[in-house]
């Protein structure tokens, strides 16, 4: 695979304290995505895309490699060029969202106004992430969608 160049998007920031600032969150963001890979119950997508916004404002190096690098930097690409998440992602994270939110309601919240609420806003989360495209669905053909 030949090296892309995103240097177009780096807008470094005046500031090298905040430079600094937003080197230390990326990397945390990375970190975090990266866990988020192996741990289910992290979503890895916009870990990934906090991280390269802050090192678009601190490190045209590493902002290049993280767009760049062959697992992280396709799912931060997906999202840009085609505002989608992966299908396989997309299944994972409706099939966590709904087993922690159920597990949260029925052995952790103890009052029924509580329960009703955290349930509301569960359907409310999943109602706005399922409709979020995913380009390779199954039953999408190649053409418009």
């Amino acid at each position: 695979m030949s090296r892309q160049d995103f240097s177009d998007e780096v807008r470094k920031h005046e500031s090298l304290l905040l430079r600094w600032v937003c080197a230390l969150l990326g990397a945390v963001f990375t970190a975090l995505g990266i866990v988020g890979i192996f741990l289910p119950v992290l979503p890895t997508t916009p870990f990934l895309l906090l991280a390269a916004a802050c090192f678009a404002r601190a490190s045209e190096r590493i902002h290049t490699w993280l767009l760049g690098h062959e697992v992280l930097g396709p799912i931060i690409r997906e999202w840009r060029q085609h505002r989608s998440i992966p299908y396989r992602a997309k299944r994972m994270a409706v099939i966590m969202i709904v087993l922690s939110f159920t597990v949260s309601i029925v052995f952790f919240v103890p009052y029924w106004q509580a329960q009703l609420a955290m349930g509301l806003s569960g359907l409310a989360l999943l109602t706005w992430f399922i409709r979020i495209p995913s380009r390779d669905a199954p039953g999408k053909t190649g053409r418009g969608g």
